[in-house]
């Protein structure tokens, strides 16, 4: 087999077995750390370094981390077998080496060989060949090999340098070759040449003391250790060892009783089918008895497989057998890999379930393990089974999940009944990235529901910052503002204290939510983790309205991060899921509109206490979801609330007009009151609506005709009190509408009267309807803004100012006021009262196309007009930058001699910006032909007559 050469970065230093050199090997190693880069691809720069036979294993494993920049894994695999070539069937091949990787990529685990390019190893290597030609995925494999049995080993020799390394085994030759599919070398050298052993003893103590480490469960985030919450975040067992056996002779076996012997023991797998001592090991294992005899007959059996195997004579066949005898008294930590045999699962899951069956840690660890390996298989077959006792800190992996992003484990944990502690979210939120923030901040619930506020927009209040949550918050964790000045601290904290409220602490409903798969969703969607905000939303009350608020606040995300300097597919990703969330809530519209319309209707205008008394329509208002108002619910439900009571077919505006002129029409109208009215709450007593009950039960059940419905009807309107049709008409939305048109129109035909006849010195009577009717809408308008949702007045006047039309209204208040207070002045006051009154009009006339929107033929022309005066901003500043070239160069030729004055600005623009329209001052570019052409004309039989202006001819003829 051809191999390609490695190249190899190299820290090497040729000491005797006696000194140990990793000391100086890691102080050296400093000054390379910063450029060596971990590579499976035979043609990039792998690692190595040789070092004694009996040099530390801490100075070790320092290296490893420190100055190769290795994590420390969370599973080892200690991989032994043959050293002699042999091989395996194709399909055990390739069952080993994909299960081999697989558990080393999804644990983060460590693969231990010896290192050459021989036997078992030569076969692992080929499975990460394999890997690294399909993946680009890191797999860490560290061959420890003994330096005297390495093939050119004379070109390793050196300090700091990059030798070239030919990877190619000479045939001839007793040596062996390193295998260039593993990542980093650690060569030891006892002073002997050819012979294996050097690194046994290294390789042992160096396992051992990477198995004492206390492995991380959560490596991203901390939260127990820097909380001070029940738990460690590290796991009390250390890194899980495990030996994989593969083929092998008499020392594999003898390997594998010392791993058996360890203190704690190592588990072991062994791959049955693969040779020699796994065969052997596979065969003792299925026919011993748990306590680890076997029968006469097997005992003869398995003797005379031993001396054929390993060609012994009877003694030395009896010297293994009882080798394979003491491993078999601990049968429980041994597994054996059956290809093909029934129930056998793959090899990675044998060697995963060998370590939990190894490890004498209790459920939460190893339910903590595999969440480190990010295997919930693992904890659905291995840990969730009868037997296992789960104390309260169990339930500290819920935390772990949320925080890791585990939604398979999340899923299996509330499947489980581990629903968490009480306050995860509180401790979830403090473990966010500060970002610019102090590095001693510490983030809370409270800034959390300001973020909320924020991207939710508008009048949302979110619970977070309501007063009764923060009392009760900061009374149960105690937190406190260092930032503040002097004086205002000292007030703030006596503020603080006197809202200070006795509760028990260790109840759990003090600090339980209501809805905590709400909040959960919620910390998702902000923490942009798609697939557990999906998980979270389909757990618990409110599926429709959660799907609304993740929308909208993905959306004000996605726009967040498109105003800042991040990347586009952060903007892209918040985008889609945005429109994911948007389309679960149109399709649960309309699944419920299909099983029952008024219940979905309902659904709409339910008002929501969790979000800000909110309704489902006015979330998808504020998420601008188009398709979810163009439903033809939410249609139905916005047709009913604009019509009221009115019952009217067609020209219905004609007929709300002419009840507005001519009141006695509103007794001839049609109207439907009681459970009809789907926009409006039940405001009938039980007695009516049971009554009406009945009567829908009976004209299902008796088929009534059309002809019956229409008596019916009859009945009912006649029925209905005069003082109710009057007060239903008036309160419908529809009638407010034209009643206000009306009255606008009136208004603004007796503003255009006062402004196009002579204004008088004191104010007529026209005039002072028209001065009333302002004064009463900046009433009204003060109104809107105080009856608006937000506590705060700040806030108040900011949600009333995101809507257009409110601040063109004020823009024509004030301007009106203004005019008013000079025209109420005497000359010349007054004239330029009248002149604002003039142009404030304009603002009045703007404001009718509100009034055309609301028509569904003007309304979307009126839409289509504002986005383009918006896109058309676009066009006029490249116009602004011709329009400015022309006429600076053209001002500065035809007037060279012009004084320093703010006259030169306004003309660059004057003329340039009539000559658009087609106005070329022909008289100004040519003065001489034009002076010529005015003598011309007055020189004929015509008759030439100027005015007294002398700018004007008159012509006669």
């Amino acid at each position: 087999m051809n191999h390609a050469p490695i190249i190899l970065f190299t820290l090497s230093i040729h000491l005797s077995p006696t000194v140990h050199p990793c000391g100086v090997c890691i102080k050296c190693l400093h000054l390379l750390s910063h450029l060596l880069l971990l590579s499976l691809h035979p043609s990039l720069p792998l690692q190595y370094i040789r070092v004694a036979y009996d040099s530390k294993p801490d100075n070790m494993l320092h290296l490893m981390v420190k100055d190769w920049q290795l994590e420390l894994p969370t599973l080892l695999i200690s991989v032994h077998g043959g050293l002699q070539n042999f091989d395996l069937q194709p399909k055990l091949k390739q069952v080993f080496g994909k299960g081999l990787i697989q558990a080393a990529v999804t644990t983060g685990a460590w693969i231990l060989t010896g290192g050459v390019s021989t036997g078992v190893i030569r076969h692992v290597g080929d499975a990460l060949k394999d890997h690294s030609s399909k993946s680009r995925g890191k797999v860490c494999a560290i061959g420890i090999a003994p330096w005297g049995i390495v093939e050119n080993k004379e070109d390793l020799i050196g300090r700091d340098v990059t030798r070239p390394y030919q990877a190619m085994s000479n045939p001839m030759s007793k040596l062996s070759v390193l295998n260039n599919s593993h990542s980093h070398f650690i060569l030891a050298d006892n002073g002997t040449h050819g012979k294996y052993g050097a690194e046994v003893r290294l390789r042992r103590q160096l396992e051992k003391h990477i198995s004492l480490q206390k492995i991380n469960t959560r490596p991203h985030l901390s939260v127990s250790a820097r909380l001070g919450v029940r738990g460690s975040c590290c796991l009390g067992q250390g890194v899980p060892l495990v030996c994989l056996i593969l083929e092998g002779g008499p020392n594999v076996i003898s390997i594998v009783l010392e791993s058996l012997r360890e203190d704690p023991p190592v588990p072991v797998v062994v791959c049955d089918g693969s040779g020699r001592a796994s065969d052997i090991i596979s065969f003792a294992h299925r026919y011993s008895e748990d306590d680890g005899l076997v029968s006469d007959s097997v005992k003869d059996q398995l003797l005379v497989t031993i001396q054929k195997t390993f060609n012994y004579n009877r003694g030395q066949a009896q010297q293994i057998f009882l080798m394979v005898l003491e491993c078999m008294k601990k049968r429980s930590l041994i597994t054996v890999f059956r290809m093909g045999s029934e129930g056998q699962q793959d090899i990675e899951m044998s060697i995963l379930t060998a370590l939990l069956k190894g490890t004498n840690a209790s459920a939460p660890d190893q339910l903590s393990l595999a969440l480190a390996w990010n295997r919930v298989d693992i904890a659905r077959s291995q840990i969730f089974v009868y037997g296992h006792h789960w104390p309260m800190s169990g339930n500290q992996a819920m935390m772990d999940a949320l925080v890791l992003d585990r939604v398979d484990f999340v899923k299996l944990l509330i499947e489980n009944g581990r629903l968490g502690p009480t306050n995860t979210l509180h401790f979830v939120v403090r473990d966010v990235k500060k970002g610019n923030l102090p590095p001693d901040y510490q983030i809370t619930l409270i800034d959390i529901g300001l973020v909320l506020e924020f991207l939710m927009g508008g009048a949302y209040r979110c619970n977070y910052t309501r007063k009764q949550f923060r009392t009760l918050y900061n009374n149960l964790y105690g937190l406190k503002r260092d930032d503040e000045p002097g004086g205002k601290g000292k007030r703030k904290k006596k503020k603080k204290k006197e809202e200070e409220i006795d509760i028990d602490v260790d109840d759990p409903e003090v600090s339980r939510f209501q809805y905590p798969f709400h909040e959960l969703m919620v910390w998702a969607v902000l923490m942009k983790r798609q697939k557990m905000a999906l998980f979270l939303w389909k757990r618990g009350e409110e599926a429709m309205a959660k799907a609304l608020v993740a929308c909208k606040l993905y959306k004000a995300m996605a726009h967040e991060s498109s105003q800042s300097e991040l990347v586009d597919d952060i903007f892209q990703d918040l985008e889609n899921n945005s429109k994911e969330f948007g389309q679960l809530a149109y399709e649960l519209l309309d699944q419920s509109y299909k099983h029952d319309e008024q219940v979905a209707m309902k659904l709409l205008t339910y008002q929501l206490k969790n979000w800000s008394d909110s309704t489902c329509l006015k979330l998808a208002v504020a998420a601008k979801h188009r398709d979810f108002i163009a439903h033809t619910c939410s249609q139905m439900l916005l047709t009913d609330m604009w019509m009221g009571c009115l019952r009217m077919g067609k020209r219905n505006g004609f007929k709300v007009i002419f009840g507005i002129i001519f009141p006695p029409s509103i007794l001839l109208m049609d109207f439907r009151l009681g459970e009809e009215v789907t926009c409006q709450a039940p405001a009938e007593n039980e007695e009516e609506a049971k009554d009406k009950d009945d009567d829908n039960k009976s004209m299902n059940a008796d088929g009534v005709s059309r002809k019956g419905d229409e008596e019916e009807s009859a009945v009912k309107k006649r029925r209905v009190p005069i003082g109710k049709k009057i007060y239903e008409f008036y309160n419908t939305p529809f009638t407010k509408f034209w009643f206000n048109t009306i009255s606008y129109l009136a208004y603004l035909c007796l503003y255009n009267y006062i402004i196009l006849v002579k204004m008088e010195r004191w104010p007529s009577l026209q005039e002072w309807i028209v001065i009333s009717y302002i004064i009463t809408l900046g009433m009204e308008k003060v109104r809107q803004i105080l009856m608006s949702e937000p506590g705060k007045l700040k806030q108040k006047i900011n949600v009333w100012a995101e809507e257009y039309w409110n601040i063109t209204d004020a823009a024509a208040i004030f301007t009106f006021l203004l005019g008013l207070m000079l025209r109420l002045q005497s000359e010349p006051l007054l004239g330029i009262g009248r002149v604002i009154y003039c142009v404030d009009i304009i603002f009045w006339y703007i404001r009718v196309l509100d009034i055309f929107g609301v028509n569904k033929y003007l309304g979307p022309y009126v839409m289509m007009i504002g986005k383009m005066m918006i896109d058309m901003l676009y066009f006029v500043v490249i116009m602004l930058v011709v329009l400015m070239s022309f006429g600076v160069a053209r001002q500065a030729i035809l007037h060279p001699d012009e004084i320093p004055t703010w006259r030169l600005a306004r003309n660059i623009f004057y003329m340039p910006y009539w000559m658009i329209y087609g106005e070329v001052f022909a008289d100004s570019i040519d003065r001489k032909s034009s002076i010529n052409m005015e003598q011309t004309l007055c020189s004929g039989p015509n008759l030439c007559s100027l005015n007294p202006s002398g700018t004007n001819l008159v012509f006669w003829s």
